[in-house]
């Protein structure tokens, strides 16, 4: 007899539909399994046996054959337990066949026949919901990201047992409804998440370095901070998160389909509102920045979807590293490619760089003697490479701050106040971008600076004067644009202005030319 149970493979960002066909015939005992499957799947075969037989059913004495298509891709990881479980059962008659694409089967087997968690069930349901499937059978575990989509009937599922009884039911032609869960609020804080609750408020002194995050927050700008060691330069870039607004209902469903894809998403947990912070040390691989690897995971720069990825010590990553995020930041995705097949996901993060301002730390800072000569200055800061060091809008210098600074507590609604007012600027870019294929001022294309950043003649006056004293590239001239449109929409004027440009500029000028990092 031949039982079919549709399930899903976690490749990509989408992910593929799979058929779990089950053919149980005479012959000598045993279980066959095809279509590509890696060792996670073959080792199935032994799981799913004591799982069954634990589960007070009887597994097949006969030949079993187990064919996962399309046979092209190839299936890896544990999901394919429970449909594997279910698909025998149905195969041997012992539970009732059900119509194959009725219902969408992913679980893990441990050896008691309990079901455990795994990873990409959102992307799952949301491959099934396009093939026009109702229900699905998801561990337990995973029943609040499954349902963040709002659509399907999504059952939680935790031993074979339930998931042998739910089969039947749906079997014998029954309607039955989606069980009623506590929600989980929506919103997700992880290990990685913790510095969106830390307060700017926390950065004593430091004025400009706060003007320049809330510039960043409000317009998505990517941002550089340097400075000597135990200026700030971390501690800032950690609170520039708790700026952000929360994610939109369909940025939230992105982000938490990429982390359940890696199988960094706690359990029993729904929506990530937060946007996400990735913090990876400078020893990571490319694999794990870029994504990739034996099993093809999304990596940082992809966790880091309408997040923040920050770089501390970003020299100290390699060089092939460093160039190889200019596709993310230019592009807004990831794309690996193997043999015989490509790999996309977005990465549509903002990008925190943070650094020495030479290899010993003391160019610039006051009562230090710099040892390095401009030629190791200038081969430090070239580790980076010119083409994503361009790509980086906010450049800012972090001073020490002074004793007397640190003794002047900050205003106590001061992370508010600058919150509320990045959340207003987001909300008129939101407005004014609706439509045009981008909603950040940081990704207003190069043919459309002129329509969206109006200036007046003062403020025209203003940006040809700083364009020649700078000698800035038609790159940095469009990024102090978009920075002043940034700074215009945080005063909600519509019109950029001269005031506007020129805190632009002085938020730019920095690293460009060989020496524009030593200050005046």
């Amino acid at each position: 007899m031949l039982a079919i149970v549709s399930s899903h493979a976690p490749v990509g960002f989408d992910g593929e539909m799979v058929s779990v066909e089950v053919d149980i015939r005479r012959g000598l005992p045993g279980v066959d399994l095809v279509g590509l499957p890696d060792n996670a799947v073959r080792e199935s075969r032994e799981r799913v046996r004591v799982a069954i037989r634990n589960s007070a059913f009887e597994f097949p004495i006969d030949r079993i054959l187990v064919s996962l298509a399309p046979a092209a891709i190839r299936k890896e990881g544990a999901s394919f337990d429970l449909p594997i479980a279910l698909g025998i059962l149905a195969a041997s008659g012992q539970v009732g066949p059900v119509p194959a694409g009725r219902i969408m089967v992913v679980g893990e087997l441990t050896l008691s026949g309990s079901v455990r968690s795994v990873r990409g069930a959102l992307s799952a349901v949301a491959a099934g919901l396009a093939a026009g499937i109702d229900d699905y059978m998801v561990p337990a575990e995973n029943v609040d990201e499954a349902r963040a989509l709002g659509a399907g009937r999504i059952h939680g599922i935790v031993s074979l047992a339930e998931a042998a009884r739910l089969y039947t039911r749906i079997a014998a032609g029954e309607d039955v409804p989606q069980p009623e869960v506590p929600a989980t609020g929506g919103q997700v804080t992880g290990p990685r998440d913790a510095a969106s609750a830390e307060d700017i408020a926390d950065i004593r002194g430091h004025t400009v370095l706060k003007r320049a995050l809330e510039i960043a927050a409000a317009g998505r700008h990517h941002l550089l901070l340097f400075g000597p060691p135990g200026s700030g330069k971390t501690m800032a870039a950690r609170r520039l998160s708790g700026l952000l607004p929360v994610l939109e209902r369909e940025e939230a469903l992105e982000v938490t389909r990429l982390h359940s894809l890696a199988g960094v998403l706690s359990p029993r947990t729904g929506l990530i509102r937060r946007p996400p912070v990735r913090m990876p040390h400078h020893s990571a691989s490319s694999e794990g920045i870029l994504g990739g690897g034996r099993l093809l995971r999304p990596g940082e720069a992809s966790l880091a979807h309408h997040g923040v990825l920050f770089l501390d010590e970003a020299p100290e990553f390699g060089s092939m590293l460093l160039q190889g995020l200019r596709e993310p930041v230019e592009e807004g995705r990831v794309t690996i490619a193997r043999a015989g097949s490509t790999v996309t996901w977005p990465a549509r993060f903002q990008l925190v760089l943070a650094f020495n301002p030479c290899p010993c730390g003391n160019l610039g800072r006051s009562g230090r003697v710099c040892a390095c000569s401009p030629v190791e200055i200038h081969r430090y800061w070239r580790r980076m490479g010119g083409a994503l060091l361009d790509r980086v809008e906010l450049r800012v210098p972090v001073d020490p701050v002074t004793a007397v600074s640190m003794c002047e507590p900050s205003p106590r609604d001061e992370g508010r106040r600058i919150a509320e007012r990045v959340a207003e600027a987001a909300a008129v870019q939101r407005r004014r971008h609706a439509g045009r294929g981008f909603t950040w001022n940081a990704r207003i294309p190069a043919g459309m600076v002129d329509a969206i950043c109006p200036i007046d003649q003062t403020g025209k006056r203003a940006l040809l004067d700083a364009a020649e004293r700078l000698a800035i590239s038609s790159r940095a001239f469009h990024a102090v644009l978009r920075i002043a449109r940034t700074i215009a929409d945080l005063e909600g004027s519509p019109c950029i202005r001269e005031q506007h440009l020129l805190e632009a500029v002085e938020h730019r000028k920095y690293g460009d030319g060989d020496f524009r990092w030593i200050r005046e």
